[in-house]
């Protein structure tokens, strides 16, 4: 079933400043979930709590791919299960990782590496793209390297459409060739601005975001995650306004 997450960083500095309070603000505005992007010390008891207390679930959450590596994994898949996360999802790569078409071959077998250890621990580990993952290195687009050489059934997608046609890709078309591999859509609009491509609140860019829906509902898609980086308003007030366009076009 379809649901609506925020992920965090959307409004990341009342999140550093208290989680818990954060984390009850998404719930109060019809979000079914949230996706974290980094704790801030938060202990995991306490977030549990107010996720329970609040109804909200974990929506998945962004994890530095430095943390999932031998000797720090155990201790970081540990906080989640007592959140009671079982979605672990890698950002972005360093720079290092991505510099050639063997960089994104051998970073596709850490990746394989993770997400089987993640499986074996019952976590569902995936990917979440920006644009730089669609340029070419060597004459191959990263992006591909990445998901041609990693599992499906180990690695899965989270395809952030912005940054996919920010690049010049079509999202609808990624959708349609991974299908049930893409486990969440990243979801924020783009509009031109100063001659610039910025995020905006959903239905007030271009981005064709119904149809991005409806499209990852046919194949399954679990979570539809609010994501927005650039404001013309406070960004507590843009989480609002994507909860009610998104949930209005979630249910249609």
């Amino acid at each position: 079933m379809a649901q609506m997450g925020l992920q965090l960083f959307t409004v990341r500095e009342e999140a550093e400043k208290d989680l818990l309070k954060t984390v009850a603000s998404a719930a109060d505005m019809g979000y079914e979930g949230v996706q974290f992007a980094g704790f801030f010390n938060t202990p995991a008891n306490e977030l549990k709590k107010v996720m329970d207390e609040k109804h909200i679930r974990p929506a998945g959450a962004h994890v530095g791919i430095d943390q999932l590596l031998e000797g720090q994994l155990e201790s970081t898949l540990a906080y989640h299960e007592t959140i009671d996360n079982h979605l672990i999802i890698v950002p972005a790569l360093p720079s290092e990782m991505r510099q050639t078409a063997e960089d994104y071959k051998k970073t596709a077998e850490t990746l394989n590496e993770i997400g089987e250890n993640c499986k074996k621990a019952g976590f569902a580990f995936g990917y979440h793209n920006h644009d730089f993952e669609f340029k070419k290195v060597e004459g191959q687009v990263g992006f591909d390297l990445l998901f041609e050489n990693t599992d499906p059934e180990l690695v899965k997608m989270e395809l952030d459409c912005a940054w996919a046609s920010h690049a010049g890709y079509e999202p609808l078309s990624i959708i349609k060739k991974h299908q049930n591999r893409v486990i969440s859509l990243h979801i924020k609009d783009l509009k031109t601005s100063a001659d610039q491509k910025v995020s905006t609140e959903i239905g007030n860019g271009n981005l064709d975001i119904d149809r991005l829906v409806q499209t990852g509902k046919r194949y399954g898609v679990e979570w539809f995650v609010v994501e927005q980086e650039d404001y013309e308003r406070p960004p507590m007030e843009s989480a609002k306004i994507n909860a009610r366009n998104l949930k209005e076009i979630l249910n249609r």
